[in-house]
């Protein structure tokens, strides 16, 4: 049976209960990255899920201030939807699609694509309000950018797969969107190919997102074996300037930018998601003190 409360306050309340009965509990959004084929599976395989899928909309949005407050249920999609009019996004892209829910893409700190680039979970999160295994509702960080606090628990929780609380509701930092967005396939062939197509990432131009495909997975998005899916934003002489500079790198063909959610679905569960919460002995230290059957 998987337990669905609707808001932190019916999850304090059912984290609490376990508590006291001795029931271990698994949270998750949608269940696309926890279920028996996942790596997340090995995590508290036998406790009972509970979704925070149910935990959706908007709690807070602030344009002027690039920072949007919502619940853990609220999906990656709707971000989309939530921020597009005003010309600002919340780039973490992860792996698989986005019908996964904000909850899950930071407890699991899973980034795609424009992660190197554009910031990972851990650099987008401004605050967060979680339930910790004791049933108690804490809230962490700020709702703005610029906030000092000391311990920062919020970059604790982010990663922490539930380990230390259930996230159920999360402050990001926006971007506004570039004027000009391109996708290119860059192809290179020969020998030093691959060489040739890694110059994108260290050229004076950073780009949006640089992947090197397998001839498999270029086979799969009907692209040449040798490529590269490169992403460039920003004004247009920035564009330019950077096809000048890649141009030299190899051929470009450029494409709709629905290929990025094409390439994302072909590894539908978070990259790095092996099962290690955390890494180093004080981190599993933090993590043995802290894991009760509740949490």
């Amino acid at each position: 049976m998987t337990h669905r409360p609707a808001d932190a306050a019916a999850l304090a309340t059912l984290v609490r209960d376990a508590r006291a009965s001795g029931t271990a509990l698994r949270f998750e959004g949608r269940g696309a990255w926890s279920g028996v084929t996942s790596p997340a599976s090995r995590i508290a395989g036998g406790a009972h899920p509970v979704s925070l899928a149910g935990m959706t909309g908007v709690v807070s949005y602030v344009p002027n201030d690039l920072t949007l407050t919502v619940r853990a249920g609220t999906s990656l999609a709707e971000l989309e939807e939530i921020t597009a009019p005003n010309r600002q996004w919340c780039p973490l892209l992860p792996w698989g699609d986005d019908t996964g829910t904000v909850g899950a893409t930071f407890a699991t700190a899973t980034a795609g694509p424009c992660g190197n680039a554009l910031g990972r979970p851990r650099d987008t999160a401004l605050g967060l309000e979680f339930v910790d295994g004791t049933g108690a509702v804490i809230r962490a960080g700020g709702h703005v950018v610029k906030n000092v606090a000391g311990f920062d628990l919020t970059r604790l929780l982010v990663g922490s797969f539930g380990a230390l609380g259930a996230i159920t509701e999360v402050s990001v930092r926006l971007r506004a969107r570039p004027a000009a967005d391109v996708t290119w396939c860059v192809t290179a062939d020969g020998p030093g190919s691959a060489e040739r197509l890694g110059g994108i990432r260290r050229g004076t131009i950073t780009p949006l997102a640089c992947e090197l495909l397998s001839d498999s997975t270029a086979a799969s998005l009907g692209l040449p074996a040798q490529s590269a899916l490169a992403r460039f934003g920003g004004n247009a002489a920035l564009v330019a300037a950077a096809r000048a500079e890649v141009g030299a790198l190899g051929q470009i063909r450029e494409l709709d930018p629905g290929v990025w959610t094409r390439y994302r679905a072909l590894d539908p569960h978070p990259r790095r998601l092996d099962g290690r919460t955390f890494e180093g002995s004080i981190a599993r230290r933090v993590k043995e003190s802290s894991i009760r059957p509740a949490s």
